[in-house]
Parts: structure tokens; C-alpha cells; sequence
């Protein structure tokens, strides 16, 4: 593509005028207009709020700490291989979602370029998973420039999968009743929400087809549509079995409800910047009331595993990385 391309011009001066393109284009920060002194501090005043919050924790479970630790040790071996698989199958399950999505916003990069952005991305998630999903798209837009969609396309190609967990999560509030005490029609408001995101999304993707709106147009074909439910249901399920089988491996008496619960709970403090004490918050405040220490070091394992498993999802891009280098180098030798 020549340097007057008419197209790539067009695609520049996009980025430069949206500060958020330009952040996941370029991974730096972007020049914008004259903001709130919160905005302006964001990233402070989350590490803030986050240390607060692990500092609370810290000083609540300090008497329980014997517990605590108790409850660590008595995972087994094989929990702790089969947290950390489950984590990975989510992973590509994940992954695997977001390849639908671009392809039929018109990317042409193929499974593996694109498994390897979500890789790195993926370990962004870790700390927030806004901060991922702008790693996976510079990381996707450095490697394919000519075949992936551009910046806002791939902002938007996240939104179909994120509107079908909202989805799954308001049908699945009604097991948020018990351990937060909501009304027994709090579910079904959410219900009512979550199916509305979903059909205005479709509505919207048959009305907006050009610029930013390509990354939803996954949502215009039954097909596309159908395996990016089924996909997401199937990740979905593997994050409740995961956090089943480490609350049971830790001795807490968890049922599949519980794990359900503690999943839509935890994808909604996620949205703060709670950072790695996530997992622990979450076990906390849906089953502290089966034992503080004990569904906290299930949070804590939860939250190791996970970390372990995106290490190991993202290790194959480096191993790819120096297989083709050695490839080439060998090509070079002949």
C-alpha cells in the first residue's frame, strides 16, 4: 500500500482523532482534549483503590491467617492442574470468539496471528481487562496490518461477545438472591436488560455496516451469530466448573449454583480496579458465609491458576516466534 493511499490516510487521521484508537493502535498514551482532574489521574486513582482493597483484605483475614494458609495447602495436585486447564480451554475458547468476530468484520489474518494477539492479551487481563483488549488489538494491528480491520472494527468486534455474557450473566443473577439478599425480581429485570442488549445489537448491526460498526457485523448471519453463543456458553461453562472444582478441592461446600453465582459476581466487580484481589473479593462477598478463610484461599487459588494458565496460553507465541526464526535461518543457510 503506497504512502498517499487514500484509504491509510483516512485510517490515520482515525486514530489520531480518537485518543482510544490511537491507545490500541500505538500502545501509547494519546493526546486529548482538556480533561477531569479524575480522568486525568485515572490510572492513580485505580492502583488506589486497588491497594486499598487488598489492604482490607489483608487486615480482615490477618486472624485468620492459620486457616488461610490451611486452606492453600489442602488443594491437591490434580485441582490445581485441572484450575489451570480449565483456564486455558476458556482461553481458546475465548480466543476463538474473537477470531468469528473479526473475520466477519473482514479480517483475513487467520487463526494464528490472531491466536497470538489474544495470547499477549490475554495476560493484560490480569491486571484489567480493558488494558488486555488493547494489548490483543495493537499486538494484532503490529502483526497484520494489511489484514486486520482497523482499530475501531476490532474495539467493536468485542462488543457481540461482551453483550452475549451480559446475557448469560443476567439469566444467571437469579443465584446472586440468596447470597446478597437482592429481591427475587431482581433477576428478571436484569433478564429483561441483558435479552435487550442482544436484539438492539442485531438491530444494529443490519443498520450500521460501515466504519466502527464493521466489528458487530458478526451479529447480521444466524450461522456467525449461533457459534458465538455457542462458544461463549461453552467458555462460560468452563470458568463455573473451574471455580467448582477448586472451591471442592479446598473443602468449601460449593454446589454448581455457588459457582455460577461467584462467576456473574465476579465479572461485576471486575468492571472496578480491583486488580489481582478480584478472585478473593468475589469468594467473600458471595460465600464468606461458608467460611471467610476458607472460600478466601479458593479466591486466592483461583486467581494463581488463572494467571498460571494465561503464562502458559501465551507461551506458545514466543515458541512460535523462535521456531519460525529458526526456520528462517536455516532457509538462509541452504
Amino acid at each position: 500500500m503506497s504512502p498517499t493511499d487514500p484509504h491509510r490516510d483516512q485510517d490515520l487521521q482515525e486514530v489520531e482523532s480518537d485518543p482510544a484508537l490511537r491507545l490500541v493502535e500505538e500502545g501509547l498514551p494519546a493526546a486529548a482534549p482538556e480533561q477531569s482532574w479524575l480522568r486525568r489521574h485515572s490510572r492513580a486513582v485505580s492502583l488506589a483503590f486497588g491497594v486499598a482493597v487488598t489492604a482490607a483484605l489483608v487486615v480482615g483475614l490477618y486472624d485468620k491467617r492459620d486457616e488461610f494458609a490451611e486452606s492453600l495447602g489442602a488443594a491437591s495436585a490434580g485441582v490445581l492442574a485441572g484450575a489451570v486447564a480449565l483456564q486455558i480451554v476458556w482461553l481458546i475458547a475465548r480466543s476463538e470468539a474473537w477470531y468469528v468476530c473479526v473475520e466477519a468484520a473482514g479480517g483475513r489474518t487467520g487463526r494464528r496471528p490472531l491466536y497470538r494477539a489474544a495470547a499477549i492479551g490475554y495476560l493484560g487481563n490480569l491486571l484489567n481487562s480493558s488494558f488486555g483488549l488493547a494489548l490483543r488489538i495493537a499486538e494484532l494491528r503490529r502483526t497484520s496490518p494489511d489484514d486486520a480491520p482497523k482499530a475501531g472494527a476490532l474495539v467493536a468486534a468485542e462488543l457481540p461477545i461482551v453483550v452475549i455474557e451480559i446475557a448469560l450473566a443476567a439469566i444467571c443473577s437469579f443465584t446472586l438472591v440468596a447470597p446478597l439478599g437482592i429481591p427475587w425480581w431482581t433477576p428478571l429485570i436484569a433478564l429483561a436488560i441483558g435479552g435487550g442488549f442482544v436484539a438492539a445489537l442485531g438491530r444494529l448491526a443490519n443498520r450500521k455496516r460501515d466504519g466502527f460498526w464493521k466489528g458487530i457485523a458478526v451479529m447480521r448471519k444466524l450461522g456467525h451469530r449461533n457459534r458465538i453463543i455457542a462458544l461463549t456458553v461453552f467458555a462460560v461453562s468452563a470458568q463455573v466448573f473451574r471455580n467448582w472444582l477448586v472451591l471442592q478441592g479446598i473443602g468449601v461446600d460449593a454446589s454448581i449454583l455457588d459457582s455460577v453465582a461467584l462467576l456473574v459476581a465476579a465479572a461485576a466487580i471486575g468492571l472496578l480496579p480491583v486488580g489481582p484481589s478480584l478472585g478473593v473479593t468475589s469468594s467473600i462477598l458471595i460465600l464468606g458465609s461458608k467460611g471467610v478463610a476458607a472460600v478466601a484461599a479458593a479466591g486466592a487459588m483461583l486467581t494463581a491458576t488463572g494467571a498460571v494458565g494465561a503464562l502458559c496460553f501465551a507461551a506458545w507465541p514466543l515458541l512460535d516466534r523462535l521456531r519460525r526464526i529458526g526456520a528462517r535461518r536455516r532457509a538462509d543457510r541452504r
